[in-house]
């Protein structure tokens, strides 16, 4: 009997020293006095995500509703009066502008398009050897646009050229004509003067 008391006594001395010990460090309720729990961040947390989640698609769905367009300066420009350029000469007064150079010759006025036709790089004018000359790769052109010299495999493109109605000249740089096409010799290829 006097073991069945000091086993007694040993299970109620243990059950303090178990209520100590949780309430000393093994709680894990928090704290009552705080405005915001974990559980109410991590919701509100949750929602906002969500929320964000939400408007984001939706603002990705009303850019599909309006269509991609590029809005690029158009191809036709004015580039003055015939009276403007001399005969026998190449005008570069349109090449950084326009990237267009305009030729007077006796028979009328035509416009080529400054893009190598081998890489697509910007030829020089060199007034001195009557020439168009590539820096990229060595291309060169006579004053007319056909290739003699280097990799370019064709001609330099003309552009439509026609007078317009208020007497200046428009360049289309929308319609090319193409040499190895027999194209040259179309009307809009050359302005008679």
């Amino acid at each position: 009997m006097a073991e069945v008391k000091q086993v007694k006594k040993a299970k109620t001395a243990d059950k303090p020293a178990k209520a100590k010990a949780g309430k000393k460090g093994g709680d894990q309720s928090e704290p009552k006095n705080t405005i915001w729990s974990r559980r109410d961040f991590f919701s509100l947390a949750g929602w906002a995500g969500f929320a964000a989640t939400t408007g984001l698609s939706s603002l990705y769905f009303l850019r599909l509703l309006y269509p991609r367009v590029l809005f690029e300066p158009s191809p036709i420009f004015k580039a003055g009066s015939p009276g403007d350029y001399t005969v026998g000469e190449v005008s570069t007064k349109w090449k950084q502008q326009e990237r267009v150079w305009i030729v007077r010759e006796p028979e009328g006025i035509y416009a080529i398009l400054a893009r190598c036709t081998h890489l697509g790089c910007t030829p020089l004018w060199l007034k001195g050897e009557g020439k168009f000359k590539c820096p990229c790769h060595g291309s060169g052109f006579t004053m007319d646009g056909i290739n003699f010299e280097g990799p370019a495999p064709r001609p330099l493109e003309r552009l439509k050229i026609t007078l317009a109605p208020d007497g200046q000249i428009q360049i289309d740089k929308s319609k090319k004509f193409l040499f190895e096409k027999g194209e040259w010799g179309k009307p809009g290829s050359i302005l008679r003067v």
